[in-house]
């Protein structure tokens, strides 16, 4: 699913203008971005934390030239998803393929 179903599916079940529902879900994710580039975590209760983690320092390759590369310590952005959610998605069933439209049918 890309955004633009996101946005059309809110829309219809909410019966909000697609052009409402599209300046509020670009004003979060603008937020979430924002929260999370000042350290600061977000807690949503039933979906999950967006997290940063900080990575340590380490040497890496660079293959073409064969030399070592210095990666600095650094953070990345992360998503913890909350039990609820976890249970959500376990209960897809092994087996079923996914369709880019978000309806499943059985392989």
């Amino acid at each position: 699913m890309r955004k633009a179903d996101l946005i059309n599916r809110i829309a219809e079940k909410t019966n909000i203008p697609k052009v409402d529902v599209l300046v509020t879900l670009e004003t979060m994710f603008k937020e979430i971005k924002s929260t999370l580039s000042k350290g600061e975590n977000i807690y949503v209760r039933g979906f999950g934390s967006f997290i940063t983690k900080q990575r340590a320092a380490k040497i890496g390759r660079n293959i073409k030239r064969n030399t070592a590369v210095h990666i600095p310590a650094h953070y990345i952005p992360a998503f913890k998803p909350a039990k609820e959610f976890m249970q959500e998605v376990k209960k897809l069933e092994v087996g079923t393929v996914i369709k880019d439209d978000g309806a499943d049918e059985m392989a």
